[in-house]
């Protein structure tokens, strides 16, 4: 009796259940693994903005347009690009520095990263830029701050 066509189907199902069930387990050295060398995500969190690291010495360092007093600080960036996804949650400082303009931001590409506390869309929302040595989208509900970029360098180089 040949096995092997029940082999590749038990390795095939247990793929698509782990496909399916990794975003949504809590994070864990396994998983995070996995995510790292299948879908080249990876992920921290920060209690407050002075918490993440300073800048050019992570990945994980966030651009200067955060206010130092934002808290619950959470960033999804791509491991093999400059896609990132950063959500916060604004202190008392306003999100209003220079770095932000008002206008009508343009069109980045939405960001093809995966995590569970990020909204299905947030497009509708987008109200500002904002730029650093990347541009970014922003996205305001209430005190939460959604951000996201494509990679696409800010003009001039930013900060």
């Amino acid at each position: 009796m040949n096995r092997r066509p029940l082999v590749v189907a038990a390795t095939v199902g247990v793929l698509a259940t782990a496909g399916f069930a990794l975003p949504n387990l809590p994070p864990n050295p396994v998983t995070d693994r996995i995510d790292q060398q299948v879908f080249k995500e990876k992920g921290r969190r920060f209690a407050t903005a002075a918490d993440a690291p300073p800048r050019g010495r992570s990945g994980f360092a966030l651009p200067s347009w955060i206010p130092r007093d934002a808290t619950d600080v959470r960033i999804r960036m791509r491991t093999n690009g400059e896609a990132r996804m950063i959500r916060f949650t604004l202190g008392a400082t306003p999100l209003d520095g220079p770095q932000c303009s008002a206008g009508t931001p343009k069109q980045l590409g939405a960001p093809d990263l995966h995590a569970r506390w990020w909204p299905g869309s947030l497009r509708a929302g987008v109200r500002s830029e904002c730029r650093d040595a990347h541009q970014y989208q922003v996205a305001v509900r209430g005190k939460r701050v959604y951000a996201w970029t494509d990679g696409t360098p800010s003009p001039g180089g930013g900060n």
